[in-house]
This record gives structure tokens, sequence and C-alpha cells, in this order.
């Protein structure tokens, strides 16, 4: 199966430029925990509901503030065509839970490890990434 498969396509998105309010307010209309931060099409970055808590309200900053501030810049990418095993090894060895998905330079889609757990899981694989993912969290804590 492939990404454009189970991908939720075409995002809400923010520019670098929107406060973070602004993404807050999507997540809440839009009942997700990420947004993607994009420019001129462009992903070039990744907003989380925990960004926002961590990075800002728990700093007592304002949440007129630029997203860019706070948004997590390093992306880790798949394309609509990259096969969920693929795209379910990328979470795994960057331990990350969600991947923009980008064809042409442009951002078409995300996938989360939900979605390959709802759409795909039919064997151990969605298990042992969220596994694989989650090490590096006991690590640190």
């Amino acid at each position: 199966m492939n990404i454009r498969d189970v991908m939720t396509p075409n995002p809400q998105s923010v520019t670098p430029d929107e406060s973070i309010q602004h993404a807050a307010r999507i997540m809440r209309d839009a009942d997700t925990g990420v947004v993607p931060v994009v420019e001129n099409g462009r992903a070039v970055g990744l907003v989380t509901d925990r960004d926002i808590v961590v990075r800002a309200v728990a700093d007592g900053g304002a949440m007129s503030r630029p997203i860019r501030e706070i948004c997590t810049g390093a992306l880790v990418s798949a394309t609509p065509d990259m096969s969920t095993r693929e795209a379910a090894q990328l979470m795994s060895d960057h331990q990350v839970r969600r991947l923009p998905v980008v064809e042409n330079d442009r951002l078409v889609g995300i996938v989360s490890i939900g979605d390959l757990a709802v759409k795909e899981g039919k064997d151990g694989r969605t298990g042992d990434t969220l596994q694989a993912i989650s090490e590096g969290v006991k690590e640190k804590g």
C-alpha cells in the first residue's frame, strides 16, 4: 500500500509568520494535533499541540508570537508513492509520529502513525514502529 492511500490530503497549514494562536485554532477546528508550516507551498516545519504547550503555554509566552518561534524545522518527509512500509521505517528511524507528504517540493498531505494503524494495521509493524519511536522518549525521560 502507498502513502497516497492512507494520507490526509491537503492538510490545513500555517505560514511561519502566522500566530501560535492561529495554529491552535486550526488544530481545534480540524481536530488534529499537528499543522504543517508552509512557505510558498513548501513544507518548512511542523507545529504540534505539544510544541504549543511546551514551548509557548508553559513558558507563559504570548500566543500572538509567530509560529516560527516554536515549530520544528528539521523535516523528514514522505512522498505519495512511498510504501507504507518505507514510511513506517522512516518514522521509526527518526522517532517521529507524523510525516508531511511532499510531491514536486509541494506539501500534498500528511500521514501519521495512526493513519498507518487504522488503514493498514494488519500486522505488528505499527506496534513495532510505535515502540521504536517511543524508545528515544523513554531514554530522555
